[in-house]
């Protein structure tokens, strides 16, 4: 039904669409619906459980922060199959973002790029709602950004408190320096001004933690991001964010526009950092770029994934993706001879 939906609904504004979505789930997220979801959705099957940073998943494929950034629909999205959620970016302070258009689809290319600009109620109010409403059966995860009137040198206090508001509503943690729609984040990336903000957020009891990085680093930037990971007994990597390079063979005439871009044209490249950093790193990594089908998650999780998360897939394939993905998996699995997704974990690192 959603294919033949889609046509309809990519006539209408991107953002729109999404809020409308998102809308739509929470006025569904009620009991009764979750469980007929979930018997429609979720694929149980031992073969897919998977354990990382001392989190306990049902299978391997997750929802990606910005889809749902005020954490309004975690459960529903569980419901539709997915093993674990992460929410956000939030940030200290309330912020709308930067100016619409910021969000724009490139069908051609099964792209997306944003400049939403971390757009969100703030800590405080995400905070009040995940206390106040029951957690999801996946684990939940909270991404948290930079304030964009934060002054760079007040990065650590801000991250800070915006991981105090939600520190007890949450399964894991993960720091967003990689987005590149705030300006000044990515120089965060740097070993000096990152080691200050996740010792600020180890010193507040953030557990577990995990960074999340840029594919457009070089590799001596992302080994040393990994070797501080490492340093500080950090508890994953997340690669990788959205990109502000431009494939050559991007043909939708919006590929112009300024922001993250996101889907298949970023697929390679994040299949390469996730084997640059698991290859450097006993850490969990968590896959990030391009994934739309069971090879897509697959791939990842060859090259070293323990976990998966999409989200432009999610708008280009509807609400079964997680469930054909999850199924597919298991397919793979069978015809490899592996006995679990955690066997396949890293298949094809040398």
């Amino acid at each position: 039904m959603y294919q033949r939906l889609k046509p309809l609904l990519f006539h209408l504004p991107p953002e729109t669409v999404h809020d409308l979505v998102v809308s739509l789930l929470e006025a569904g997220q009620r009991d009764p619906v979750l469980g007929s979801l979930a018997r429609r959705f979720a694929v149980d099957d031992p073969r897919l459980y998977t354990t990382a940073f001392g989190c306990h998943f049902p299978n391997p494929v997750g929802v990606a922060a910005g889809f749902d950034k005020n954490a309004r629909i975690p459960r529903i999205l569980a419901a539709l199959g997915f093993g674990h959620v992460e929410v956000g970016g939030v940030t200290a302070e309330a912020q709308p973002g930067n100016p619409k258009p910021r969000l724009f689809r490139l069908p051609e290319d099964e792209a997306i790029i944003n400049r939403m600009g971390f757009n969100n109620e703030g800590a405080e109010v995400i905070g009040r709602r995940l206390a106040e409403t029951p957690a999801p059966d996946v684990p939940l995860g909270v991404n948290i950004g930079k304030s964009k009137s934060t002054p760079l040198a007040n990065a650590a206090r801000d991250y800070r408190h915006t991981y105090e508001q939600v520190a007890d509503h949450a399964d894991f943690f993960v720091v967003n320096v990689s987005s590149p729609n705030t300006p000044g984040l990515r120089d965060l990336q740097d070993r000096g001004p990152l080691e200050n903000i996740l010792g600020e957020l180890i010193d507040a009891g953030a557990d577990p933690l995990l960074v999340k990085v840029s594919p457009d680093l070089h590799e001596e930037a992302i080994a040393e991001a990994v070797a501080l990971a490492d340093d500080l007994a950090l508890d994953g990597i997340v690669a990788t964010n959205t990109t502000i390079r431009r494939p050559d063979e991007l043909s939708n005439p919006r590929a112009g526009e300024e922001g993250g871009l996101s889907g298949k044209p970023i697929e390679d490249r994040a299949t390469e950092v996730v084997r640059f950093v698991a290859e450097r790193t006993d850490l969990p990594v968590v896959g990030v770029g391009g994934i739309f089908t069971a090879a897509d998650a697959y791939e990842k999780i060859r090259a070293g994934a323990d976990l998966v998360q999409l989200y432009t897939g999610f708008i280009y394939q509807g609400p079964t993706v997680a469930r054909d993905i999850n199924r597919g998996l298991i397919q793979r699995l069978e015809a490899d001879g592996f006995d679990s997704i955690e066997d396949a974990v890293g298949a094809d690192l040398h």
